[in-house]
Formats: structure tokens, sequence, C-alpha cells
């Protein structure tokens, strides 16, 4: 389990957050030779991210980092409504 803390929303610097949070999850994998992951909705739960941000964020993210020399082979997003994974769907096509 890597557990990543998500931004909050009005804290600031949200966006940047949970680029950071994303991308120091798939290092550390990388790190310690793992090669899944289910990833959720970070911070789009009570801390009120917004699913379409998150959603973008988070796949540009993944499909960035999967271009790189990398043990990964699979990231999967655990999402908890299929309106939400309709959004990040679209995000990935």
């Amino acid at each position: 389990v890597i557990h990543a803390v998500g931004p909050r929303m009005g804290e600031g610097n949200e966006d940047k957050k949970l680029r950071n949070a994303t991308l120091n999850s798939l290092k550390l994998m990388d790190e310690n030779k793992l090669k899944s992951i289910a990833f959720p909705a970070i911070s789009t739960g009570i801390y009120g991210f917004p699913i379409n941000r998150c959603a973008h964020i988070m796949c540009t993210i993944v499909s960035q980092y999967l271009t790189r020399d990398t043990q990964i082979k699979e990231v999967i997003f655990c999402l908890f409504t299929n309106s939400d994974f309709q959004i990040f769907e679209k995000e990935l096509k």
C-alpha cells in the first residue's frame, strides 16, 4: 500500500499537490519494483477536488510516466460511480 495524501480544496496549489501525489506514488512503485497500482480519484471525496480536474491531472501524469523506462505494468483507476468512470474514460481516450 502506498499512502498518498491529496490536496484539500482552498489550501492553495491544489493542482500541483495532486500532480505530485500521483507522480510520487509512481516513482515509489519503481523504487520498490512494484508492477501494479490501483488509484482512487484522489481528493474528490471530502476534500472537494473537482472530479474533472482530478481525472485530467491524474490521467496526464500516469500517461506521461508510462512512456518512460518503468517496470509498471498495470494502473487501475478505482472509481465510485459510473459518472466518475466516464470522466476518467474520456480523459484516457
